[in-house]
This record gives C-alpha cells, structure tokens and sequence, in this order.
C-alpha cells in the first residue's frame, strides 16, 4: 500500500515487481536460477539429513560414542554459518561441491541432536520382541527402528527445508554464479530493488508450497500413531 502511494526506486510498487517477474520467467531466468537454487536445497537436505540420521542413531545407541562426540557436536551447533561457507570454499575452491557440502556441513549437527533424541527414547521392548521373532538386521530396522524414529525425522526434516534454504542463498550470493541468491547480489550491485523482490518472492512462494504439499504430509504421515493413540 505504501509502495503504491509513494512509487520510488527504493520501495517500488507492486505491479513494477510483478512486471519484473513476468519478464525475468517469460525471459527463463528466472525459471533456471529456481531451478539451481531447489537443486542445491535438495542435495544439501539429502546429504544432512542422510549423514545426521546415521550419526544421530549411532550416537543415541552407544554412550561412550556419544560422551566422545558431544564437545565436537555443540562446537559445530555454535558455529556460524557464514565460517563454514568462507572455510569450505577457501579449503576446496568455488565449486558445487563445495557450496552444497557448506550447506550440509551447517544442517546436519542440528539432524544429529534430534535423531540422537529419538534413538535415545526407543523402546526396549521392541527390540526384545525382534529377537524372539527372529528378525534380521534389514527386518530389525523397517519393522522395529523406522517407525520408532519417524516422528524425529520428521521434525528435523521439517527445521532443515526451513534452515537449508536461507543458507543456501547465502553461498550462491559468496560463491556461485548462477542460483537465486546470485541474482540477488546481481541487482543489488544495480540497486534493483524491483528485481531482489521478484526473485524472493518466487522463491519464497515456491518454498511456502514444498512446506504446505511436501513437508506437512510426510508430518502428518509420521506422526499418524500419535493421532490415533490420543
């Protein structure tokens, strides 16, 4: 409303933004840079979430690990970001790999508390009942872990879309050359303010529909026992 009533280069109005967005997405910028940008989300969140599991549960089963491991994790917990970022492209150059491990590497302490948590809270009883039945390793944890952990998993898949995504603007804006956060850099070094609203508000409606048809499911799916045991 303010924008409409006082149009100027630093508060553009609304319809001078949704005219940059409908150029930038019939010109395809806008289309390729979302695309790289959800790329590095997905590949940061499989790597954290993937990595942070294994280590959580092994953390949870086994105390001396833990006790071994714990200072290591709360130093990782309680370092900043924007270190890691600077660190990892100075230690292995400006490449993909270092841009999403940066990303990863900022998640998955964070994957590793709560799935340590979860498997701290797993119930023995199971575990005794697989033995009497006889069920295998790969048995053992479809039947008897998965289920026991999914509400964990959950929450911190949940905290990571919502954690990875703004990181992950930050690298592109350090390291990468193409990505919504570059873009961004790119039209403040112009100060076009018209174009950083377009592209956040993009990206930003594309992340609201991942969390409404993506992220609230799988809860909801993986907190269904909870529901029915109340």
């Amino acid at each position: 409303m303010v924008a409409g009533m006082w149009p100027s280069r630093a508060l553009p109005p609304p319809l001078e933004v949704w005219r940059v967005l409908l150029k930038e997405a019939a010109s395809g910028d806008l289309v390729y840079h979302l695309a790289m940008t959800l790329w590095r989300v997905a590949a940061a969140y499989a790597v954290a979430m993937i990595v942070g599991s294994v280590i959580g549960v092994l953390l949870g089963r086994h105390r001396r690990a833990d006790s071994f491991f714990n200072p290591w994790l709360v130093l990782f917990l309680n370092l900043p970001a924007l270190v890691v970022i600077v660190l990892a492209y100075i230690w292995f150059g400006l490449t993909e790999a270092a841009a999403i491990g940066a990303v990863a590497i900022n998640k998955i302490p964070n994957v590793i508390v709560t799935m340590r948590e979860g498997a701290r809270a797993l119930d023995h009883r199971y575990a005794e009942m697989a033995t009497v039945y006889r069920l295998g390793p790969l048995d053992h944890v479809r039947h008897i872990l998965m289920p026991q952990l999914q509400p964990y998993f959950a929450v911190a898949s949940r905290s990571g879309i919502a954690l990875i995504w703004k990181i992950v603007l930050v690298v592109e804006l350090l390291g990468r050359s193409n990505g919504v956060g570059f873009q961004i850099y790119l039209y403040f070094q112009i100060f076009d303010v018209a174009a950083i609203l377009a592209y956040t508000l993009a990206f930003v409606a594309i992340m609201l529909l991942i969390e409404l048809f993506l992220v609230q499911p799988l809860e909801r799916h993986a907190t269904r026992w909870r529901r029915r045991s109340a």
